[in-house]
């Protein structure tokens, strides 16, 4: 063969399609080539074994003796319905509970009792080393008028007096100048109210540490009052406006924290009447229900004392 002349296609010759007579002319059919092509001549990739069908169906969980799938899912939705109404009314059934229990302090005793197990917890947690952040004087603003229980009627503060009792000998009535007579200091802390806003605040005035030290309260043992023997000190102090209107209470690990201030100045200037005047407690590491304005008593005790906001449902303790 010439090698310019190309070869053939190989053809298979049939007889004719329509069959009809001996003479009918053959009938050129074209036969594929027995040739791979080459991107599946490539070795095939190597597959997983095939999972046996057995194995598979034994995976299927199956439904009890006789119960098909339907009957499986009913039987099982009716099972979550009845744990689903017996959560509910369990539920129910406890807050019923709770709510028809009598009260005590404004709320029934069981969150009662749970709010007072959360405050003696913090208050053994407490440490009297750990400060609330002091900011630079710079940042200070004056707080919204918040709060005027126990601020009704004029002040004259010419006459105003602060009554302590609970002390190592008898009760004191004490002026403004008294207070101004001891240690003065200032802090710029944060001022946070439980209505979920704060300010920060420049404070001068007395430590209530320095206060209990120049008139010491009666004590446990009978001993001289010692900042020393904590334990030995009354475990709270109450105070109130002068009208009595409004009063909270004091665990003395607040009490006697050093940033804990019988205040007399807000922002370097002396008490407004909206704000206080003439003294307001200052307590960086409670909320602002406990900053009582406008004291007219200061009571050492070792029962805890009757606290306004504890009494409408809230902590007692008050502590952030």
């Amino acid at each position: 063969m010439n090698e310019s002349q190309q070869p053939q296609e190989p053809t298979e010759i049939v007889e004719s399609a329509s069959g009809e007579g001996k003479g009918a002319p053959p009938v050129k059919k074209d036969v594929v080539p027995d040739v791979v092509a080459p991107s599946l001549a490539k070795e095939a990739l190597p597959t997983a074994p095939p999972v046996p069908i057995k194995e598979v169906v034994s995976a299927i969980p199956k439904a009890p003796h006789g119960e098909d799938a339907e009957a499986q899912m009913r039987r099982l939705s009716r099972r979550s319905f009845l744990w689903a109404g017996a959560a509910v009314l369990g539920t129910f059934g406890a807050f019923r509970w709770i709510n028809t229990r009598r009260t005590e302090d404004g709320l029934v005793w069981p969150l009662r009792r749970s709010l007072d197990t959360s405050g003696e917890v913090a208050r053994d947690l407490f440490s009297e080393g750990k400060l609330a952040p002091e900011w630079d004087a710079k940042r200070a603003h004056e707080p919204r008028v918040n709060g005027d229980i126990g601020m009704d009627g004029d002040l004259d503060l010419a006459s105003w007096k602060l009554h302590v009792s609970g002390l190592a000998s008898e009760d004191l009535e004490l002026g403004l100048h008294a207070i101004k007579a001891l240690p003065q200091t200032e802090i710029t802390t944060e001022l946070k109210c439980i209505e979920g806003w704060s300010v920060i605040v420049s404070w001068g005035g007395a430590r209530l540490s320095d206060f209990l030290k120049r008139y010491p309260p009666q004590t446990q043992s009978g001993d001289a009052a010692s900042l020393k023997k904590p334990d030995d000190l009354p475990g709270y102090v109450g105070l109130a406006t002068p009208d009595g209107a409004y009063y909270v209470g004091l665990d003395r690990e607040a009490a006697l924290h050093p940033q804990t201030l019988l205040c007399t100045h807000m922002n370097g200037k002396p008490l407004t009447v909206e704000h206080g005047a003439p003294l307001r407690l200052v307590v960086p590491v409670k909320y602002g229900v406990k900053h009582i304005k406008r004291i007219g008593s200061l009571a050492w005790s070792n029962e805890r004392p009757a606290d306004y906001w504890a009494e409408q449902g809230y902590d007692w303790y008050g502590g952030h």
